[in-house]
This record gives C-alpha cells, sequence and structure tokens, in this order.
C-alpha cells in the first residue's frame, strides 16, 4: 500500500542510523513492528497473576 508521510527528517535519519536500515520503507516496517509487539506484551502483563497455572517447568524443560 503507498502512503504519503510527513515525517520528520531528523527523526527518520537516526532510526535508519541506529537500526542499520538502508529503507526509509524499512524503518517504519520495523517501528511497526516493535510498536505492535509491545503493545502486545503490555496487554499480556495485565494478566500477570490473575491466571492460576499448576506447571512444573522442570518437567517442562525435561530437568531433574
Amino acid at each position: 500500500m503507498r502512503t504519503t508521510l510527513d515525517l520528520p527528517e531528523h527523526l527518520l535519519n537516526e532510526a535508519m542510523r541506529i537500526t542499520n536500515t538502508n529503507t526509509k520503507t524499512a524503518v517504519i516496517m520495523l517501528a511497526l513492528e516493535e510498536l505492535i509487539r509491545k503493545t502486545k506484551v503490555i496487554e499480556l502483563k495485565q494478566f500477570k497473576g490473575k491466571i492460576e497455572l499448576d506447571i512444573d517447568l522442570d518437567n517442562i524443560r525435561n530437568r531433574r
């Protein structure tokens, strides 16, 4: 999909530099994927301590 964006050039250039990406499209895709990932992690953290799991991690990981 083609979209026209008006982005601050200094932010785009810095993002490309620190992520070592060569194209504007690649750095925007990376940013969107990271935003989605972080949002999902935040949503999952809301369940911390609210779900009772009877899991033996040593057994799952085949430890003795």
